[in-house]
């Protein structure tokens, strides 16, 4: 971190780092989880679900590489072992044991839920203290809940799909 950057932050740089490496873990395992859950998926909506899956796995990677790089520019290091992902994450990793729809979607949306409280926590963490990682925060959080919309409108679908 520059000298500046840390003369006007006023937030304890290692309690920071620690809780960016947890969303940078958690970030990993979405991306997963969403891919995996993309290619075993059956049953009513398949294709619909596939795609939004694929496409939020890749928006999750994306958000990876923006935690990295905040966690770099504060003078970090992101989590550099994949064994570390489970240990340090907020939200986990749930294995998609039923391959039907529903079931991949709902696992999905409990770690969208989960992860806009992990990013609601990060910024009241960092609310007038450090701005750079505030709008990094608002940018994810903005799209997490635009996930947990798409993945509680594919559930509500099918449960309109089941009572015909």
């Amino acid at each position: 971190m520059g000298k500046k950057a840390i003369e006007i932050s006023e937030i304890d740089q290692e309690k920071l780092l620690e809780a960016l490496n947890k969303a940078y873990a958690d970030e990993w395992l979405a991306y997963y989880q969403y891919w995996i859950g993309a290619k075993i998926v059956k049953g009513p909506m398949r294709g619909v679900a596939q795609r939004e899956l694929e496409e939020h796995a890749e928006e999750e990677l994306k958000h990876a590489r923006m935690i990295a790089d905040r966690i770099i520019q504060l003078g970090g290091t992101p989590l550099l072992e994949p064994e570390g992902w489970m240990q340090h994450a907020n939200c986990g990793y749930q294995v998609p044991k039923d391959s039907d729809v529903r079931s991949v979607v709902a696992q999905n949306l409990e770690g969208e839920r989960c992860a806009i409280d992990v990013y609601n926590k990060l910024l009241k963490m960092v609310l007038n203290k450090d701005p750079i990682t505030y709008k990094l925060a608002i940018d994810i959080l903005e799209d997490e809940l635009e996930h947990e919309e798409d993945l509680q409108c594919i559930i509500e679908d099918i449960d309109m799909m089941k009572k015909r």
